[in-house]
């Protein structure tokens, strides 16, 4: 609703003024802005914009904790960094490093960096693999491009600068930048007979190369920070595979094989960092009833994927899902889309819960302007019906972590769009949206702990009191 209050009006001007006094340049701009903003603002799409909500919620210096960079670690169903719950708001950006390796663009990952953090988001989701192509990381196995690497390490190196932690992936499951038929190439290049690219999952050489890889990233030492990656809190998570699929093996023993070995592999490097797969979220043979009646379409039962089975392998931390109506259902924009986020959302909120006791993170939701009737109203429903969903949650103390959105642009990096843009600075509603999102779970975070006795149970967390 409308909000005319002057004393309203006034807290909000204080806090923008708190703001100005810690960060500086754009970022002082655009959280300002975004603050004033919400003395208009109104009821959007189920996100109701008020400054009430934000002052019952404790936002201002009463409600903050000591920022310690540290590990985010898992407790249960919840993450928790320094005794207190870690609710994610956050984004994609999946080409930072490309970007990085050429000092013509290298200033948009920080412009990426600033302006996810003027609107709260904490963690981003970025590759760290660049396989085989056109400035490649890896250019062939084991050997690399120092100064895509150098780019990767700015990268990371600039994420901290603006308290952002990332989510670093290590291979494609798809032909972008190389992915796992590169390295079947290369395995055919050096004489093995491989048939198929799902031969990556199951090849002894093609696995060496994958392992040699992981080892690369997990000890190399940052050139800027001088800090070894595996030992470095801005790494929230490794993730194994950009939406693995292993659709020549649709009962899933292939790629469940693959999971246990690697996640078990990187925690044989790396024993501190949370491990997850990267998985769309599909349900399989296993779960036959849960296929049936919540995967988006029939195809998607047979890709080798097996939500549940998948992520109970050990050295597994949490669970992910991918939310894709337009591509999975239908690329007419219509209400399905709506119904779908939320069932698709509370079913892996529920069995993360119930089977799986873990935290489930939606790292990847979006929707595509190139969708048949979309509208960008139509995109903040969306927008707002995932965090709410997830929002609900996070007041239960259930399994839903967070999510981020695919994906986050900056002005000059148009030519990668693929119809999911969010421009910050284009996008007033949504960005209102997304940082409300970001305000709420940033109350959780800081009004919740081990000390004020917060325990990550439905039963005995109450809602009533955030």
């Amino acid at each position: 609703m409308p909000i005319g209050s002057v004393g309203r009006l006034g807290f909000l001007s204080t806090h923008a003024m708190e703001i100005q006094g810690q960060v500086h340049g754009v970022k002082a701009l655009l959280l300002i802005g975004l603050l004033l903003n919400f003395a208009n603002a109104e009821h959007h799409h189920g996100i109701t914009e008020s400054v009430d909500e934000l002052e019952s919620n404790g936002v201002g210096p009463e409600c903050t904790y000591e920022d310690v960079w540290t590990m985010v670690k898992k407790n249960g169903n919840q993450f928790i960094l320094d005794g207190h719950p870690f609710y994610v708001n956050g984004f994609n950006t999946y080409w930072l490093m490309v970007l990085g390796a050429d000092q013509s663009t290298r200033g948009k990952v920080t412009e990426i960096f600033q302006q996810a953090a003027s609107v709260g988001l904490t963690v981003c989701r970025t590759w760290a693999f660049n396989d085989g192509k056109s400035r490649a990381l890896q250019k062939s196995p084991s050997v690399y491009d120092d100064e895509v690497f150098k780019a990767l390490d700015f990268v990371v190196s600039e994420a901290k600068k603006y308290k952002i932690r990332l989510i670093l992936s290590f291979v494609n499951n798809w032909t972008d930048f190389g992915g796992k038929q590169q390295y079947v190439d290369w395995g055919k290049a050096a004489g093995f007979n491989l048939t198929n690219e799902d031969d990556f999952f199951s090849h002894p050489i093609v696995k060496t190369y994958y392992k040699n890889h992981i080892k690369a990233v997990l000890d190399r030492v940052n050139t800027i920070t001088n800090i070894t990656y595996k030992d470095d809190p801005t790494i929230f998570a490794w993730e194994l595979m950009n939406e693995p699929r292993c659709p020549s093996d649709p009962s899933g023993d292939i790629l469940q094989n693959w999971i246990q070995e690697m996640a078990v592999y990187v925690k044989s490097i790396d024993p501190k960092h949370l491990v997850e797969i990267g998985l769309e979220g599909f349900y399989g043979p296993t779960n036959p009833d849960r296929a049936q009646s919540l995967n988006p379409n029939a195809q998607t039962s047979k890709v080798g994927t097996d939500f549940l089975r998948n992520n109970r392998a050990l050295g597994v931390d949490f669970a992910t899902a991918h939310i894709y109506p337009d591509t999975w259902i239908s690329t007419t924009v219509s209400e399905k889309y709506i119904t779908f986020f939320t069932s698709w959302i509370q079913a892996h909120i529920d069995d993360a819960d119930k089977w799986l006791g873990m935290p489930v993170l939606f790292t990847e939701f979006g929707i595509s302007s190139n969708d048949i009737g979309f509208n960008s109203s139509f995109k903040e429903e969306v927008y707002s019906t995932a965090y709410e969903t997830i929002l609900a949650s996070a007041r239960q103390g259930s399994a839903g972590a967070g999510s981020l959105f695919w994906q986050l642009f900056t002005n000059g990096t148009d030519s990668m769009d693929d119809g999911t843009a969010v421009y910050l600075t284009k996008s007033p509603h949504l960005s209102r949206i997304i940082a409300l999102q970001s305000t709420r779970f940033q109350n959780i975070n800081s009004k919740c702990s081990s000390h004020c006795h917060w325990v990550c149970m439905k039963n005995e967390y109450r809602p009533r009191d955030l």
